[in-house]
């Protein structure tokens, strides 16, 4: 199913706060902040890559793994490697991460 995710199931989430499932069975609550489409990076027919940003406002102790989110649209996404992304510059106590779909 990950194959079939496009940029636009993610979308309507920019600027919600959404719960996303943790491995170890917990769940975060994160700010979907933005999508961004990668040109530069498509193989001719395939689809658009992206990456969706997400922030966890009270920071957290998850740095990377397998997670779900539900899509409005598609239902709970399973499968999803989300992977923390480094402060630069911003608050340190809080917690990013994005997901890239290729």
């Amino acid at each position: 199913m990950l194959h079939q995710i496009e940029a636009s199931h993610f979308q309507p989430l920019v600027g919600t706060t959404c719960s996303l499932a943790l491995p170890d069975g917990r769940a975060l609550a994160v700010l979907v902040e933005r999508v961004d489409l990668k040109p530069l990076s498509q193989m001719p027919g395939s689809r658009m890559p992206f990456a969706v940003a997400m922030t966890a406002l009270g920071g957290s102790d998850f740095v990377h793994g397998s997670c779900a989110l539900e899509l409005p649209t598609v239902g709970r996404l399973e499968g999803m490697f989300v992977s923390r992304v480094p402060a630069m510059g911003r608050d340190e106590r809080a917690a990013y991460f994005q997901v890239v779909f290729n």
